[in-house]
């Protein structure tokens, strides 16, 4: 065969190669152009059920034998994570049927620190305090944000900063840092979160001046949010940091403002159990092990959320009132 039709079969190779390109792929190209237009690195994320690539630890002696005997008994560690949401802190892997995610990979990290088999019920985020006071589940790790109405039922070991971001479509040159920013949007949040809690404490304070409150549209998780945006039924929506982040690499919103979760105090997210168990002590035990052996950073990283890790955990910090 002369050298022509051969690079011309290489030629032909190439082109039948390049629309044989997925849609999938397509469509990540135009999400990493977008991000690249917008100045962010777009985040890469295992989608897969199997998670190949989640980081492990080993058994701590110390940590294990902290576990309350009735949670010792069967060798489980019986979680709740909210699967429902959008990535990456827990979401539905590719099968649709597999919760994986941040918080799932923590929860993980804490198990295998116990020398427990990890056991992930995929609740809803109104569903997780009674789920843990029915004795359902023995801890929730879902972006649980730590409150003093919270602290009367429940013990926490905090694992990352609560961060709230307030997110809206490209180009809506909103900027919002305080209550003043909010009067007359219209702002989707979940009911029952600490963002509503900052939302009707931003809108009593507009109110008392005077101003015209923000009318609040609630939403059962972050797509619908995520849509109404989109389509312009909504002007912003309050939620989890690490989701706006996420969504913003792929440039489907602009993060036009953050809050702590715990204004106007500090707060943080972490690992909830039953108030008065004793299991808090073990879960703390376990997540200081996967700080100490680096299992707790690349965790982190491998979702995105580094720049919201925490120096150690810390059992029940104190909030505001």
């Amino acid at each position: 065969m002369s050298a022509r039709p051969f690079a011309t079969v290489l030629a032909t190779v190439a082109v039948l190669a390049a629309a044989c390109t997925s849609s999938a792929e397509i469509e990540d190209d135009q999400r990493q152009a977008a991000a690249s237009s917008s100045g962010t690195q777009a985040v890469v994320l295992d989608t897969s059920p199997e998670q190949a690539h989640r980081v492990h630890t080993g058994e701590d002696v110390s940590a294990a034998a902290l576990v309350p005997a009735d949670v010792a008994a069967d060798g489980v560690l019986t979680v709740g994570v909210v699967g429902t949401g959008e990535p990456p802190l827990g979401f539905l892997a590719d099968d649709n049927s597999t919760v994986v995610g941040s918080e799932v990979d923590i929860a993980s990290l804490v198990a295998e620190s116990l020398g427990l088999r990890l056991d992930v019920r995929n609740v809803s985020w109104e569903q997780w305090p009674l789920s843990l006071q029915g004795g359902d589940l023995e801890a929730v790790f879902s972006n649980v944000g730590v409150n003093a109405d919270r602290l009367q039922l429940f013990d926490f070991a905090t694992y990352r900063e609560g961060i709230m971001a307030f997110t809206a479509a490209p180009g809506s040159e909103l900027s919002i840092a305080g209550p003043e920013d909010i009067a007359g949007l219209t702002i989707a949040v979940g009911s029952g979160t600490n963002q509503e809690r900052i939302l009707l404490d931003w809108n009593a304070q507009l109110e008392a001046k005077g101003g015209k409150p923000a009318t609040l549209e609630y939403y059962q998780n972050a797509g619908d949010a995520l849509l109404a945006l989109q389509s312009g039924r909504i002007d912003t929506y309050l939620g989890p940091n690490p989701n706006a982040v996420y969504q913003q690499t792929r440039g489907t919103v602009e993060i036009v403002g953050t809050v702590n979760a715990g204004w106007p105090n500090t707060t943080y997210v972490a690992g909830t159990v039953l108030k008065g168990t004793g299991l808090v002590d073990a879960v703390e035990g376990a997540l200081q092990h996967a700080f100490d052996d680096g299992s707790y950073a690349k965790t982190l990283a491998r979702w995105g959320l580094s720049d919201e890790a925490v120096d150690a955990p810390v059992v029940n910090p104190p909030v505001g009132q």
